[in-house]
């Protein structure tokens, strides 16, 4: 069943638990997103980068569109860290159900009309939008970027973009890098900002950069009031992981004998993630609730 993210995010806030946004890159990803979703009866979202919606091309979302709205478990396709309304088109074009558009290294003011604009646009469609305020660190290991200090939200700024932006839901910056930190780097996310940011905003809030952080600092933040952490270099990279072994031991050349070990191990960190944000057999809560399908009578 295909959803937006209100309808995703609206569920799991009331139920206090968290839905990983998996970002995908390829088939191989998309059916290890789908297939763990559904073996745990778990909701989840498709999270695409405009780079690897650029790879992927759009004619490939088509059945990435028709493959969630055909299964029993909840999904929502999202566009991840829009860069412009021209990007944000694009995705709606593919029949994304929800969208963000990143303004976060523009000034306050800047990022305010640039995701209003976005709002305005998508809301008469029944599209959902996530906002960002503050910056994702960097780790060089990941294509989403960010940048080399974090600069954290404000819970006062927090609440003024909100009011001002009409959002539906909010990236908010507590400590966080996209990719795979360093040895030598020990995250570490400042859960007293995002306790105070919790007291101004009652929107579902956002983690990016979910990857290589602590299980029990993303529990945390889930306990204290995330809806939806984002998931990318941990599973592509226990993928690539099994990957290297097989060609380095092996002379296969065919995607069928390489890949699907690849795509367990993959399902593997997928299911603890879910477990982490406490989404296992939460697809049925939706079921329950009767949840419609998003937009099912205009597409």
């Amino acid at each position: 069943m295909l959803i937006n993210m209100n309808q995703m995010l609206e569920i799991a806030k009331k139920n206090k638990f968290a839905v990983g946004a998996f970002n995908v890159a390829d088939s191989n990803f998309l059916r290890v997103v789908i297939e763990a979703a559904e073996e745990n009866d778990a909701p989840a979202i498709i999270a695409v980068h405009p780079t690897e919606l650029d790879f992927t091309k759009d004619e490939f979302f088509q059945y990435a569109v028709e493959r969630a709205k055909n299964s029993h478990v909840p999904f929502v396709i999202h566009m991840d860290h829009g860069d412009s309304l021209a990007s944000i088109m694009r995705a709606i074009h593919c029949g994304f159900s929800s969208v963000m558009i990143d303004g976060s290294l523009l000034s306050f003011e800047e990022n305010i009309a640039i995701t209003k604009e976005v709002v305005d646009v998508c809301h008469k469609i029944g599209v959902s939008v996530e906002g960002e305020l503050g910056t994702i660190g960097n780790t060089g290991t990941s294509v989403e970027g960010g940048v080399s200090k974090v600069i954290y939200t404000k819970p006062e700024d927090a609440k003024e973009f909100v009011e001002k932006t009409g959002i539906d839901t909010l990236a908010v910056a507590i400590g966080t890098a996209h990719g795979i930190y360093p040895k030598d780097v020990k995250p570490e996310l400042k859960m007293d900002v995002l306790e105070a940011i919790k007291k101004e905003v009652d929107i579902p809030l956002v983690l990016h950069g979910g990857s290589a952080n602590p299980d029990g600092e993303i529990a945390k933040a889930v306990e204290i009031g995330i809806q939806k952490v984002n998931i990318s270099s941990d599973y592509k990279y226990a993928f690539y992981k099994k990957c290297r072994e097989i060609l380095a031991t092996t002379e296969l050349w065919d995607p069928n004998a390489i890949y699907p070990e690849c795509i367990i191990e993959a399902k593997k960190v997928v299911k603890q993630k879910m477990e982490l944000f406490n989404s296992i057999g939460q697809a049925k809560v939706y079921r329950t609730e009767n949840v419609k399908p998003w937009r099912s009578d205009w597409n």
